[in-house]
């Protein structure tokens, strides 16, 4: 305990110094928060490249899925503070002194700090589009093909780099995270992401198997709940934490508590596997069309188009078994736009013309 006091206390001295030197890059900071926010993961990055290659679209979220669920078990086992709360309860600075952190709109999460979710989904996700973009690289022979792989290599992993370091800061310069807790975070990623380097049976999963991984993660998450809460441990400890000590009560939003994560992970497995197995996946995406750059365009610009829209549907909050519920159907349905809805509507509409012209 004494150790984590003063590990949490270094990490305050980290984060007031770069709430003070770095205020010009402030901007910056919130938008790199936003940029590993997990839930770009579904309306961005699939979305790209799902179309692109479906291979690497539906590994992304096995793997942004898989990723947060175990982000939440290690969450639940290791009992991490946030900064913001941190500094109003620990006894350790003398005479009632705690420092002054700054709170943005950003930074009050309700779950446990520990490992953060946005530096592991970050992590995670841009280890899989640098090992597929250099898996095209690597099958160059020639010599010269050979060092422009290497200069691809090192242009890449710098890339994977600087945006997981630039992740890291800014969630910790907004308080929201002490710095190991976020070094933990892309570690814990990256080993996630690796790990289905090797899993291949994904690709070929039925919507039985899918249905079968959601129970799993659903009961055993459940299950670990409710074992612990009988043994008196309460998991959802955090959530008081962060409505006492948020500067501002409109901070706080339903949407950043565990079970809210964990219910839209598994809403998104399992429109993923209701799409793919759909039988418009089968016409549009296996069918004549999907060769055409013309049909992969418009997939992605459509899909994109659509899932910004998803965005202005309110999910009312005042009953929160209903947030959970319409919360899965939200995000059950934004694979399934990508990977059926919106391919088979662009199918037919080139089908269409076809007919047209000839």
């Amino acid at each position: 305990s004494i150790k984590m006091d003063l590990l949490h206390s270094n990490g305050v001295l980290i984060i007031q110094h770069l709430q003070r030197d770095y205020r010009a890059y402030q901007d910056f900071l919130n938008f790199m928060s936003h940029v590993g926010d997990p839930r770009n993961i579904f309306s961005i990055y699939f979305p790209l490249w799902f179309q692109l290659n479906q291979v690497v679209g539906t590994k992304m979220i096995w793997v942004a899925v898989i990723g947060d669920w175990f982000n939440l078990i290690f969450k639940w086992i290791l009992f991490g503070h946030r900064p913001y709360w941190w500094v109003q309860e620990t006894m350790i600075y003398p005479n009632q002194s705690s420092p002054c952190l700054e709170q943005f709109p950003i930074t009050c999460e309700t779950g446990p700090g520990s490992p953060s979710g946005h530096a592991m989904g970050s992590s995670c996700v841009w280890y899989v589009m640098v090992t597929a973009a250099l898996s095209y690289t690597v099958r160059w022979k020639d010599k010269s093909a050979v060092t422009l792989h290497r200069l691809t290599w090192s242009f890449l992993w710098s890339v994977f780099w600087i945006i997981q370091i630039s992740v890291c800061i800014s969630r910790v310069f907004i308080a929201t995270h002490f710095p190991h807790q976020v070094i933990l975070g892309v570690f814990a990623g990256i080993l996630v992401a690796q790990a289905f380097e090797h899993t291949p049976a994904i690709q070929t999963a039925s919507l039985r198997m899918y249905m079968k991984t959601n129970l799993f993660l659903f009961i055993f998450a459940l299950g670990f709940y409710l074992v612990l809460k009988l043994l008196d441990i309460d998991l959802l400890w955090s959530v008081p934490k962060a409505k006492k000590w948020c500067a501002n009560p409109d901070w706080i939003n339903i949407d950043t508590t565990p079970f809210a994560g964990l219910v839209r992970n598994l809403g998104a497995l399992f429109g993923l596997g209701l799409g793919i197995n759909s039988e418009m996946f089968i016409t549009s995406c296996k069918g004549k069309n999907s060769c055409k750059i013309s049909f992969r365009i418009l997939c992605i610009a459509a899909s994109l188009a659509t899932l910004q829209l998803y965005n202005f549907i309110t999910i009312p909050t005042y009953t929160e078994y209903l947030f959970y519920v319409l919360s899965f159907c939200k995000s059950a349905a934004m694979p399934l736009t990508v990977v059926a809805l919106v391919p088979y509507c662009v199918h037919l509409l080139m089908r269409t013309t076809e007919k047209k012209l000839n």
